[in-house]
């Protein structure tokens, strides 16, 4: 039993699929298939059931797989703690960041991580909230990046800053002439959102009040804020933007970005990795990193944190 095959199985577990398995791994699928076929035969046992599309574990096989994931994942702290001592971190990190933080983050850190971590091959997805949790959770991914507290178990959460909530609001509607917005003036109504399964949607809707959701006149809803923006433009409302959204915006959209008076509602953006993590190294060193990267008012917590889900 080796190390290889290990990560084959759970490969194939990942993609329920052998071909996919064997491309993830850098190997031709009968070189896969053949070291899956002696690992069952050196346990007596079968692990996939390769009569079913996709392929599934059998019941002995899911256990063995979830028992290879621990293996794997302690054998790559071995090598962590290796690399620690000589002073050279290198390998792979893969991480997750969600949409609503990924456009306004990612090129604010990736040259510093670049800098200070030559020899780590930086492997960054975009994914929602419920897929990075189920990523770090099969060990698909090192860390994620994402808005909290969840409050979940198998993950700990380390808060890097505190982002405000910003309020775009178009030439016209009833809200142009103030010079910043108030909570209790935000109406579900007129409310622009992002489509369901963003966290910032859940943070606005918890804002604004769930009750008030079936409010809404016109049901206009996006995966980003920048068609957001443009329907509010054209006069289907307003939407709210958080801080490095609204800073990043061209000069002539930022004339209609407004503050939310204090306690301005705020969400809390953290690096969150298994509680069975095995690149706590790199993680150390991601961590002051971000707080590098994004402005010096946002890594205090001043104000009221809305719940993301």
């Amino acid at each position: 039993m080796t190390i290889t095959q290990l990560n084959y199985i759970i490969a194939v577990d990942n993609h329920r699929h052998f071909g996919r398995a064997a491309e993830a791994c850098f190997v031709t699928q009968p070189t896969l298939s053949m070291q899956i076929q002696k690992l069952e035969d050196q346990l007596g046992v079968i692990i996939f059931d390769r009569n079913k599309q996709p392929v599934e574990p059998t019941l002995i096989g899911k256990k063995l797989i979830a028992q290879a994931r621990n293996v794997v994942a302690q054998a790559n702290t071995l090598e962590q703690l290796a690399q620690v001592e000589t002073g050279l971190l290198r390998g792979e990190f893969r991480l997750g960041i969600i949409p609503t933080v990924a456009t306004n983050l990612i090129y604010r850190f990736v040259d510093r991580f670049r800098r200070e971590l030559p020899e780590i091959h930086l492997i960054i997805e975009e994914l929602r909230t419920d897929q990075i949790i189920e990523g770090l959770k099969l060990n698909k991914l090192d860390a994620g990046i994402l808005a909290t507290p969840l409050e979940h178990k198998s993950v700990t959460e380390i808060p890097i800053y505190y982002e405000p909530f910003m309020a775009f609001v178009p030439e016209g509607h009833r809200l142009a002439g103030d010079e910043f917005v108030l909570s209790s003036e935000l109406d579900m109504a007129d409310m622009l959102l992002l489509n369901e399964g963003h966290c910032f949607r859940a943070s606005v809707i918890n804002l604004c009040g769930k009750s008030q959701e079936s409010k809404r006149k016109i049901e206009l809803e996006s995966g980003n804020f920048e068609t957001l923006i443009k329907l509010a433009q054209l006069g289907y409302g307003m939407t709210l933007l958080p801080y490095l959204t609204a800073i990043d915006l061209p000069q002539e959209l930022r004339t209609f970005v407004k503050p939310i008076a204090e306690p301005t509602p705020t969400r809390e953006i953290s690096i969150v990795y298994s509680t069975a993590h095995t690149k706590s190294a790199v993680i150390e060193k991601l961590e002051p990193l971000l707080r590098k990267s994004v402005p010096e008012r946002l890594l205090f917590e001043k104000n009221t944190v809305v719940n993301p889900i």
